[in-house]
């Protein structure tokens, strides 16, 4: 087979690793990819978005399945124009990954469908959105309605605070078109963790539990960012929660969609707060999450293209996923100055040694190649990720490799895993 893998960040290197690691493939590529997925694949200079550009490299090179990383592609309607031209490709179509690319069409799905969630309304105007910011009091949740890469987001402390970032998306300012609509809604108090499952629309395989990261600095303060580390599995989700989030979430999303005439095939991720026994759904995401992609992939045991291909031809009765025992930490470097304006260009130094340790992988998101040197090229730089018998084993040997990596302004979490270990 030969496999084309659509984008360039730690979630498509780990995506490209795992898949070259298969007997069913003899070549794999990866468009536009970084200087980790081409140690595993062939790189191709093609942007996620030029979807002309992706369908004719597929049809001249005869790709048996494409396998798409980014939110972005999907909801540019990829996997429609794909299968229109008899191309085999795994993710959503253009109808089904607006349940990620619209917050307000998500909220609407899981109200008529009954899938726990939290109160909110949505508004296009500063003062109706004011008047039910007072009403509600804070905390209270500001969301752009469309893609903004995981950060649009703003949990406010106050009222104030959050009618400033109402109007600050509202007025095009945070996050452009993305915040021409705005969903506030009520403060969830738990722990958060991902949820993920293969789907062909029918039958759903859920994968290990996993849990993100996403504030910025330790002790989750600071802004949102697109995710500083993850680990799997996560304590936090017991049998009987990951039985709440098949039968509560994941079956009526799934069934509603189809009902909806939009069916879901892919793999689809919810972010769920857990408090107690009770599980509500924060958000919906129509593909992978990064860096929940690099533990989840790093414990797979199975081939992962048999089930990929399952998915693309809409059937996936009968599949299973073999796990490892072990558990699995990412921690992920970023640079000085991220979420916000962030420096470039910085040589790292140190991935050989950090991958001299043993049950250890680093995947690389934001780098690039100049002048034969690795340096850094985007806000999320590194992944760092390691196997152990336990989480805390999986941490220690995860901040090894991190301690081992430098270059100026490295920018981590000291506490990723934190919470699991606590368990």
């Amino acid at each position: 087979m030969k496999i084309l893998v659509i984008g360039s960040g730690g979630r498509e290197h780990a995506l490209a690793w795992k898949i070259s690691q298969s007997p069913l493939v003899d070549k794999v590529y990866c468009a536009p990819g970084n200087p980790g997925t081409a140690r595993h694949a062939e790189n191709v200079a093609i942007k996620v978005d030029d979807l002309t550009g992706l369908l004719g490299f597929a049809k001249k090179e005869a790709i048996d399945l494409t396998v798409v990383g980014p939110e972005l592609p999907l909801s540019l309607g990829i996997v429609d124009l794909f299968e229109e031209y008899g191309l085999r490709i795994f993710g959503a179509r253009r109808n089904a990954a607006l349940i990620e690319a619209s917050k307000a069409f998500s909220k609407d799905l899981m109200k008529k469908y009954r899938v726990p969630t939290a109160a909110y309304e949505v508004f296009t105007e500063v003062e109706p959105a004011a008047a039910f910011i007072r009403k509600v009091g804070a905390p209270v949740v500001v969301k752009a309605d469309g893609l903004a890469a995981g950060k649009g987001v703003i949990i406010a402390a106050t009222a104030d605070e959050a009618v400033a970032a109402v109007t600050d998306m509202l007025s095009g300012n945070a996050f452009g078109s993305a915040g021409s609509r705005v969903v506030v809604e009520e403060f969830l108090a738990g722990e958060e963790a991902s949820f993920l499952a293969f789907t062909d629309g029918k039958n759903i395989m859920p994968l290990a539990s996993a849990q993100d990261h996403k504030a910025v600095f330790d002790g989750d303060k600071g802004p949102n960012t697109g995710g500083m580390g993850a680990y799997s599995p996560a304590p936090v989700v017991t049998r009987a929660i990951h039985e709440k989030a098949m039968t509560e979430v994941m079956h009526p999303t799934v069934d509603g969609m189809a009902l909806e005439g939009r069916p879901y095939r892919g793999v689809l991720y919810a972010g769920l707060m857990i408090s107690g026994e009770r599980v509500k759904t924060l958000e919906f995401n129509a593909r992978f999450g990064d860096p929940e992609c690099q533990p989840l992939l790093m414990r797979m045991k199975s081939d992962i293209v048999p089930i990929l291909t399952a998915v693309a031809e809409g059937d996936l009765d009968g599949m299973e996923i073999e796990w490892h025992d072990k558990a699995a930490v990412c921690v992920v470097m970023a640079s000085h100055g991220y979420p916000g304006d962030f420096r470039k260009g910085d040589e790292i130094f140190g991935l050989e040694e950090a991958e001299r340790i043993e049950d250890l992988f680093v995947f690389h998101a934001g780098t690039a190649l100049v002048d034969g040197k690795i340096v850094t090229s985007g806000g999320r730089v590194l992944g760092v990720t390691a196997l152990g018998d336990t989480v805390r084993e999986a941490v220690e040997r995860a901040y090894r490799g991190v301690a081992a990596i430098t270059w100026e302004g490295a920018h981590f979490r000291r506490d990723i895993g934190r919470k699991a270990v606590g368990r």
